[in-house]
Order: C-alpha cells, then structure tokens, then sequence
C-alpha cells in the first residue's frame, strides 16, 4: 500500500541529507518534488499544489528555528501534519443510534460494497457487541444476494431478503420493522451498484435515502480507481449527502490519490479502511496513523492494538508456565500462529512496524508463508506435536514422506524450532523482562 509514495516522498527528503539548515533553496527543490510524488500517486494537480504551499510556508517559517532538529526530520514532520490534516485530521466515529439505528451503504457495483456490509456488520456484533440485521436491496444482482447470505452465515449475521420483490425501497422498510420486533439494533443496507454514474441508479438511492432516514449513510470507494473514485463520491455525495467513506481494496496497487484527497474535494471524513477478503480486516481510519504509513514510519499503535484484540490472558498465562518450564510444543506454536494469523495481513502487519517497510518491499509475503510450517507440524502424531523430543531419524523420514517435504527441511524447521525454544525459555528467567505474557499478547 502507498509502496510508490513512499519512495518518492523518502527521495525529495533525501535532498535535506547533509544540509545544515532549511533554506529557501532546499526547500524548493523538496517541495517540488514532493508535488511530484502526489501528482503521482493521482492526487489532482491543484490539491498538490494547495497541499505543498502549506507545507512551504510552514517549513519557511521554521527556517531559523529548531537548530537542533535535523532539516530531514523536520521537513518529515511538516509534511505528515499535513498529510494528517488533508485525510481529515481527526478520527470519525461511525453513528448507529436509533431503534434501530439505519446505515446505508453505497457505491458503484465492484467497489466492494457487499463484502464492507458483511465486515461493517462483525465489527458492529463482535466489537460493539451490537446485534446486526443485514438487508440485500440489491435485486438486479442475483449473486449479490446469494453473496451477502453466504457473508451473513459466515459471520453469524442474518440476512433479510424478500423473494420475487424488485422495490428495494419497500424491502429496505420492511427491514426496518422486522428489526424493530425482533430486536436487532442496528440494520445494515446493501444497496446495487452499477458499473458508471447513471440516472437510474441515482434516483434509487436517493428514493432509498429517503425513504429510511438513514443515522449513518457510507460511500464505499474503491481505492484503486484513484482520482475516478473522487469524482463519483462527489457525484454521490451531490445526490444523499452521505456521512462518510469507506476505502476498500487498500491491500491492493493503490496509489494513494482516492485517500489523499477524498476528504478534501468531498467535505466528508474517511471512516473505515478495508483490506482483503476475511470479515476481520476492517479497520476504523485514523489520519494520523496513515499518514505515519505513507511516511514510512510505521503504525506501531494500530499493531498493538490487533495484538490486543488476539490476546487470551488464560492462553497467556498457560503458556508462560510452560515456556518457563521449557515445555513449549509444536501444539503451542500452531495456537501462536493461529493468533498471528487472526490479526489480519502478514505483510501488512509487519510494515506497520517502523522500519519494516524497507525490508519487505521487495518481498513476496502473505499468510502462505506459515502454510509450510503448518503441513510440517499436521504432518505429525499428537504424541510427536506435544513431546518434540522424541522426533528421531525414522520419525522425521515419515514426517516429510506426510508434508511433501524433504528430509533436509524438516531438520531445519526443527532446529530452528529448538533454537526459538531455547531463547523464549532463557528470556523468561532472565532480570527485567516483567512477565513473559507480555511478549505473547499485549500485556495486561
């Protein structure tokens, strides 16, 4: 995500590199290109060019001040301020009240609306432990309602459909009311799409809008349309007035134009930030910690935070017995993978830690990368997954014959497991590493 801007923001900081001071003349050549990197990433020419200004002006002002901070640095700070401020500064909240409360999600057809509506609604019942109502109104497509169904089973949501009705909006009512007796609290509205800007679709949504009084009305963008998408949120935002917008696919070749400068051309704030397919990889947005993003600087705040969400303080404390114990399994390192992969994207994950995005940039990472692990590990007896110790030569033959794996890996996984057992168990005695649940989960 954003790997482009990133590169071309660190090259107009790299003229800083060496320079004892901001001067007029270093920032110009940094300000330019930075107007380069936006323009790039399909950010409109005029924003670029609003955005840069500020940032002008602020690093002018700081010319004979802040001796001790490095110009590089300083520059950094100016720009991801700014950055912060154009995505919108602060955090927007997402507005369900009401009984029940109304959201109605929008968008063109392939945006991504469906699969948002399935996440939005296990946000709202796992997160805030609310009780979600899933209404499919989009009847053009047969294969939406089937994919909303399917979502809503998967994610213990359910949906509401009525067979053989094309009205939408007297689906959408109807919804409403059987939330109101059946007591759910919130009711999500998944409305069609199109593939462009059309009348027809325009004047459904607004008579949908209408009719329902929604509390929270969200534009679902496709984040790799780039500036396309700011020209539709307008067009949309002209015809409801929505409350705010989700991005989507940012897991994707993003550019960053869609992100960058929606808040600014629309008015509306970003509110939900989504990547990948699982109905766990929704996250509420916060300026501040993309623009960290975009910078390079990592999200080391957002990292702790899914760490958090994973952490069993039970499992915790269980492990830690063990680990002290030097009895730490391949059953226990199968449950710490498990938790790993609950939160969310492996490479994403990891350049949310600062620094990790150079290293990974060029690497091809995804949740794969622990399926070599896993088939090793499933390859085993339950006897062999709880006493490592007892892995000899013929075990380790049958092991790989299992997993398709050759003889060399297998003792190289398992050496590498050893070495990882050792370290956590040193770790755990040593003086000043407070309780090794920390390291497992969040802390307490």
């Amino acid at each position: 995500m954003f790997e482009s801007l990133n590169d071309r923001m660190e090259q107009a900081f790299k003229n800083l590199k060496g320079q004892g001071k901001l001067t007029e003349i270093n920032i110009a050549q940094s300000i330019k290109e930075i107007r380069r990197a936006l323009v790039a990433a399909d950010v409109n020419y005029k924003i670029a060019k609003d955005f840069t200004d500020k940032v002008k002006e602020k690093a002018l002002g700081q010319e004979n001040v802040l001796n001790s901070v490095k110009p590089g640095e300083l520059m950094v700070k100016i720009v991801q301020d700014e950055l912060t401020e154009l995505m919108g500064g602060q955090t927007a909240g997402i507005n369900v009240k009401g009984n029940p409360g109304v959201v109605l999600v929008a968008g063109l057809q392939g945006s991504g609306k469906t699969t948002f509506s399935g996440k939005l609604a296990n946000y709202l019942r796992v997160k805030k432990k609310m009780s979600p109502l899933l209404v499919a109104c989009d009847v053009y497509r047969p294969a939406a309602i089937n994919q909303l169904q399917v979502i809503g089973e998967q994610i213990k949501v359910p949906v509401f459909t009525i067979a053989e009705n094309l009205n939408p909006v007297e689906i959408a009512q109807k919804a409403i009311a059987h939330a109101k007796s059946n007591n759910f609290n919130v009711v999500i509205v998944d409305t069609a799409g199109r593939l462009a800007i059309d009348e027809a679709m325009m004047n459904e949504i607004s008579a949908i809008n209408t009719a329902i009084q929604p509390s929270e009305a969200l534009f679902v963008v496709d984040s790799m349309t780039g500036q396309d998408a700011v020209n539709t949120a307008k067009a949309f935002n002209d015809v409801i007035d929505y409350d705010g917008v989700v991005l989507t696919k940012l897991d994707g070749d993003t550019r960053g134009g869609a992100a960058l400068t929606i808040k600014y051309t629309v008015g509306k704030p970003i509110k939900f930030a989504s990547s990948g397919e699982t109905m766990d990889t929704l996250d509420v947005f916060h300026p501040e910690r993309m623009s960290q993003r975009i910078l390079g600087m990592g999200d080391i705040v957002s990292f702790v935070e899914k760490a958090q969400e994973q952490y069993d303080e039970k499992e915790a404390q269980r492990l830690e017995k063990k680990i002290r114990k030097n009895k730490f399994d391949f059953n226990d390192f199968l449950s710490q993978i498990g938790q790993l992969r609950k939160m969310g994207d492996l490479k994403g994950l990891m350049n949310m830690i600062p620094g990790m995005s150079k290293l990974t940039k060029n690497l091809d990472i995804d949740d794969s990368a622990f399926n070599k692990v896993e088939s090793i590990i499933f390859s085993m007896t339950p006897e062999e997954r709880g006493n490592p110790d007892i892995l000899n030569m013929s075990r380790k033959r049958r092991i790989a014959k299992g997993c398709g794996q050759n003889l060399h890996e297998i003792n190289m996984f398992i050496k590498q497991f050893d070495q990882m057992k050792k370290m956590m168990h040193t770790m755990s005695k040593g003086k000043g590493m407070g309780n090794i649940g920390n390291m497992l989960g969040g802390g307490r």
